[in-house]
């Protein structure tokens, strides 16, 4: 089982090293469960340190949202890593050119206060919030690296971090317990021309659910969150393709906004 991580990992490294759409992986590596593609993901996350991309800085959650559920009709939460040099801070630029098909998503985020151990495990949304330092308004941004996505089953996305190609984080809100963020708005432009809102509660009824889930996921490889790290919990927006020379921001109400340009 090692040797065809191993080699899951590395295809997967050497396309998205050789930024060369992905056909997806052959029947003999292919992760036959969700398990073995976190798996697969942990194999790519130590391949791309390796060769200069890392460290690891977040993680991002997809599919916690209707919205996206139905985008990429995938019913349960995703996770994947947001790797440091592709992170920005409230005001983010991009080649526009470094990707094959980028899109953007407005999310909230949070960053950890301190850990939370696998010991800890099962947390719920009221056991991770002790944990929160502060929360931010966020744009992820993804890649479609593949020939047809669609046409891949879910543990290959998995295995490739779940479409994270980066993320711009908006000022830390440390005073984020006297916001209700299951009724915090976000709203998502380009060029200045709305094209989506949502609410808090669409992250699974409450963002911090989302944490918790994410928590709970690292238990079960024996992993933790750490302290400094960062989360990603989910877009309130469908996904949004940006052309070159293009203007992204988007604010959630109490937290701020966030923006980038992909020059």
């Amino acid at each position: 089982m090692t040797e065809t991580i191993e080699r899951a990992a590395e295809l997967i490294a050497e396309a998205r090293l050789g930024r060369r759409r992905f056909a997806g992986l052959p029947e003999d590596c292919r992760p036959p469960d969700e398990a073995a593609a976190y798996r697969v993901q942990d194999a790519l996350h130590a391949r791309l340190g390796a060769a200069g991309q890392g460290p690891l800085a977040g993680h991002k959650i997809g599919c916690t949202t209707a919205v996206m559920q139905q985008f990429l009709g995938i019913a349960n939460p995703c996770a994947g890593g947001v790797l440091a040099p592709t992170v920005r801070h409230r005001v983010g630029s991009f080649a526009h050119a470094g990707f094959l098909h980028v899109g953007v998503e407005c999310e909230i985020a949070v960053r950890l206060a301190r850990p939370l151990p696998a010991a800890g495990a099962p947390y719920d949304a009221a056991g991770v919030a002790a944990a929160v330092g502060s929360c931010m308004a966020a744009i992820e941004v993804v890649d479609d690296r593949y020939e047809d996505y669609r046409s891949l089953d879910t543990p290959t996305l998995i295995a490739d971090d779940f479409f994270n190609a980066g993320c711009v984080l908006g000022d830390q809100v440390e005073s984020w317990r006297e916001l209700d963020l299951a009724a915090l708005e976000g709203r998502m432009t380009i060029n200045g021309g709305e094209l989506g809102r949502g609410r808090g509660g669409d992250i699974l009824g409450h963002p911090l659910k989302a944490l918790a889930w994410l928590a709970n996921a690292l238990a079960a490889r024996n992993r933790a969150l750490q302290a400094d790290e960062f989360a990603l919990l989910g877009s309130v927006v469908q996904t949004r393709w940006v052309e070159r020379g293009d203007l992204v921001e988007i604010e959630v109400e109490g937290l701020g906004g966030a923006s980038c340009r992909f020059d």
